[in-house]
C-alpha cells in the first residue's frame, strides 16, 4: 500500500446513457481530471458535481492513481439466462472477485474459466475497476 501522504487522486466520471453508470452516454470515453492530493480532489469532485446536481445521469468519483492506471482488475461473471449474457440466470447473482493486478486477474480468470468451460450459459470477464459500481 501507498504512503497516504503522497497518494493521487482522480476524479472520474461524466454524463452517462442510464443510472447504471457504466457506459457513458453517446458511447464517449469518462471524463479524467487530475491527479490532486486527496483534499484538492475532494474539492474538485465538490466543485464538479455542484455544477451537474440537477442531472440524474452525471456521477463523478474519487479513483485512486492504482485504478485510474488500470492496476484494479476484477473477475465479474457466472450463470447467465441466455447466450446474451446480458442477464443473471433466475435465482443467480453476478459474481465478483478481486481486486486483483492485472496478471493474477488473468491467472484468476483462466482457472476459473477452465472449471466452466462446458457450460455455454456461463461466462466471466476481466473488468477494470468493477467494485466502484
Amino acid at each position: 500500500m501507498r504512503d497516504m501522504a503522497v497518494q493521487k487522486f482522480f476524479v472520474v466520471g461524466g454524463e452517462y446513457a442510464d443510472t447504471t453508470f457504466q457506459d457513458i452516454a453517446d458511447g464517449g470515453e469518462s471524463e479524467v481530471h487530475g491527479p490532486f492530493l486527496e483534499p484538492d480532489a475532494k474539492d474538485f469532485w465538490r466543485s464538479i458535481t455542484a455544477k451537474t446536481v440537477d442531472n440524474a445521469m452525471v456521477r463523478y468519483v474519487l479513483k485512486a492513481e492504482e485504478e485510474v492506471n488500470g492496476e484494479i482488475y476484477w473477475v465479474v461473471g457466472g450463470e447467465y439466462a441466455d447466450t446474451t449474457f446480458k442477464s443473471p440466470a433466475s435465482g443467480k447473482a453476478i459474481q465478483a472477485y478481486g481486486p486483483f493486478h492485472k496478471t493474477d486477474a488473468l491467472e484468476y480468470w483462466r482457472s476459473i474459466t477452465g472449471k466452466t468451460v462446458d457450460d455455454a450459459l456461463v461466462r466471466y470477464d476481466i473488468r477494470e475497476n468493477w467494485g466502484d459500481r
